[in-house]
């Protein structure tokens, strides 16, 4: 895990929601019946499945990418993921018109494959190597080192956090009373700059985190005061990123 450290300006996630109109759907928070029945509360869900990716992680890449200067989109960006962050690359590169190579582990089920090429058509190039995410993350790292081009990570960066972002903002100006959000915590990026929207809009919402029991990358960061790197029973999840 990096041990980068960010610091989110909440009047970026507004920057990054400007570059986003017109981009990403402006999914609905619609009200489930069923989960508040369950649970005595009145329960939203914030309809990320609806998104062209199926998945928020669209709002990053395209935020971090769209920021990025002419000279430095020339040279091309690539991406390591098996997963949404992979989708929302390659559509991104699509939209932009900018040449994307993106690495996926071997083990990448061919369904994920096809979506990607789907979204990313010929402005993508698809590369399978390395066993687990951090195998395949590191070869495309040396890559892009190597080919002068620009690594545009999963969640490990400021304008990925602040694109990912602009999902709190939607929540907010759709329900300006919020008692609790639960996010799911995988990189962090959502939780992220979610969070850091909240703390600063409407600092009484509680957030809750949600991890698997079978890899809990930020339980253990917070036990020990900082990110820490998990054993290899966590290796099937993390291809998955």
């Amino acid at each position: 895990m990096s041990t980068i450290l960010h610091s989110i300006d909440t009047q970026q996630v507004l920057a990054a929601a400007n570059r986003l109109k017109g981009v990403v759907t402006r999914t609905p928070l619609t009200y489930n019946n069923n989960l508040s029945r369950r649970y005595q509360a009145n329960v939203y869900l914030k309809r990320e499945d609806m998104q062209v990716v199926r998945s928020y992680k669209l709002r990053g890449a395209y935020n971090m990418m769209s920021t990025l200067s002419p000279e430095t989109l020339a040279n091309g960006v690539t991406c390591a993921s098996a997963g949404n962050h992979a989708q929302g690359f390659a559509w991104s590169c699509r939209r932009l018109n900018i040449k994307g190579v993106v690495f996926m582990p071997i083990i990448t089920p061919k369904q994920k494959v096809n979506q990607v090429k789907m979204h990313g058509g010929d402005s993508i190039e698809i590369r399978l190597v390395g066993d687990t995410f951090d195998d395949c993350s590191a070869e495309a790292q040396a890559f892009t080192r190597e080919h002068k081009m620009t690594f545009i990570p999963p969640f490990d960066d400021a304008r990925i956090i602040e694109g990912q972002g602009t999902v709190g903002l939607e929540i907010l100006e759709d329900q300006p009373k919020v008692d609790y959000i639960f996010m799911p915590i995988g990189g962090g990026g959502l939780a992220s700059g979610v969070g850091a929207y909240f703390r600063t809009f409407s600092p009484d919402t509680k957030i809750i985190g949600v991890e698997p029991e079978g890899a809990p990358s930020m339980l253990r960061a917070l036990e020990n005061g900082g990110p820490v790197t998990l054993g290899i029973l966590t290796a099937s999840w993390t291809a998955r990123r």
